[in-house]
């Protein structure tokens, strides 16, 4: 059709020619538009996409790792040896403080896991230092990587009660306390207590403890947070505080110090065999000599606490006394300690010791008639009753911290309360 259009437009002069053409062109125009209802589709070709190179993955070297158990009587080098780690390594390993201070202690039962590449080269070892601090070491071209590795203990809070009918020990093993935690009650009021001779049938203690879960398994006690003591009809109440320097340490409600400067008494366990008597008959002499101190019997070996901060003035072999430790402490005081049967290494003289720290263990060297310890309390020269004599405090709470103690104090005795209430409901 359109070649015959273009013939017959030759027979047509020119401007014909051109008005037709653009005639046509409308006419083609009009035929190929759309109605409104109708829709235009345009199809393009499909875009070919090129997917990007997915990145290199480096292959992880594989280990091999041998798991190795500390053994009684086993060193580092055996340890190492048995894994055929050699030592080598580990003595390069003991140059490095980070590295020597966490294996200078191993224990049976300790646990290490050492990492071979493919060469059997040594390139990690990894080492529990306790149940939730463990010790990654990893060998690197420039010398080794070291990693502390923490687990954090879940905290529970607990709480106990108790009357007193014959032994405070009895009475809290019956309230649910370890061992452990009986001992810190003691420790706590032990400045104020004499559990030797101030207990009595119907005393009632309270406290609010926590102890420490991993895994849903108690791994240990916690610290006492909040304690009353009911002694004889005098109540005595004790908190633990932390006050905004960092230090912790427990307070009677009004901020005085729970602590004092010496300990009532040098042992945990203990039975007094003789007090301080200037009359007494000497057991072994037969004679009648002074008794310038507290005789406390208990089994051989028993450790023996130096009872206040201070300097050890003497340490030796010393007639009657046997094996005999005297320490020098502020406003003129000294503590003397006979009869042990062998010294700590914090008895030497010279030597700064602090209150709690063993300074030796019962024994029965000198004139004795059986194991325990011989305890001297002297003033300026003059001996003292331990037993009765005034301690000097500690230092009471910081004033500024007063104000934040005193909203602490009476929340933690608040709680105490609700729990003690609960308990008795309870029964």
């Amino acid at each position: 059709m359109v070649i015959h259009l273009f013939t017959i437009m030759k027979r047509f002069p020119r401007w014909h020619a051109i008005g037709v053409a653009a005639l046509t062109f409308v006419m083609l125009s009009v035929a190929m538009w759309p109605a409104p209802s109708q829709s235009v589709i345009v199809e393009l070709p499909p875009q070919v996409v090129i997917p990007a190179p997915s990145p290199e993955v480096p292959e992880e070297p594989e280990f091999t790792r041998v798991a190795e158990e500390v053994q009684p009587g086993d060193t580092l080098s055996t340890v190492f040896e048995r894994a055929n780690a050699g030592v080598r390594v580990l003595y390069r390993m003991l140059a490095i403080e980070e590295i020597s201070t966490p294996l200078e202690r191993i224990y049976p039962g300790q646990s290490f896991e050492f990492e071979f590449d493919a060469d059997n080269l040594l390139r990690g070892v990894t080492f529990s230092e306790s149940i939730l601090v463990k010790h990654r070491i990893s060998l690197t071209d420039d010398g080794f990587d070291i990693e502390k590795i923490v687990r954090e203990p879940e905290i529970h809070t607990r709480f106990a009660e108790a009357t007193i009918d014959s032994s405070l020990y009895l009475s809290a093993k019956e309230a649910g306390l370890s061992d452990n935690m009986i001992m810190q009650m003691a420790t706590l009021y032990g400045w104020d207590i004499d559990f030797a001779l101030d207990i009595r049938a119907g005393d009632t203690f309270s406290l609010i403890y926590q102890e420490e879960y991993l895994d849903g398994e108690k791994l240990g006690d916690g610290p006492i947070l909040v304690a009353r003591f009911v002694n004889q009809g005098r109540e005595v109440n004790a908190l633990r505080y932390t006050d905004e320097s960092g230090r912790t340490d427990y307070y009677s409600p009004n901020g005085d110090s729970m602590r004092k400067a010496f300990l009532r008494t040098p042992m945990d366990v203990f039975r007094i065999s003789s007090s301080f008597n200037p009359n007494r008959r000497h057991p072994v002499l037969n004679t009648i000599r002074a008794h310038k101190g507290t005789d406390y019997a208990a089994p051989t070996g028993t450790p023996i606490k130096v009872t206040g901060d201070g300097k050890v003035v003497s340490a030796g072999r010393n007639g009657g006394y046997g094996n005999v430790v005297v320490v020098q402490h502020g406003g003129g005081i000294r503590t003397l300690y006979a009869h042990m049967s062998q010294f700590s290494k914090n008895a030497r003289a010279g030597n700064r010791v602090r209150q709690g720290q063993i300074i030796g263990y019962v024994g029965a060297t000198g004139q004795v008639t059986g194991p325990h310890l011989h305890y001297e309390f002297l003033v300026h020269g003059v001996h003292k009753n331990p037993q009765t004599v005034d301690l000097p405090t500690a230092q009471p709470l910081d004033r500024q911290f007063l104000p934040q103690f005193e909203e602490f104090a009476s929340n933690m005795m608040g709680q105490l309360q609700v729990f003690e209430e609960t308990y008795v409901a309870a029964d």
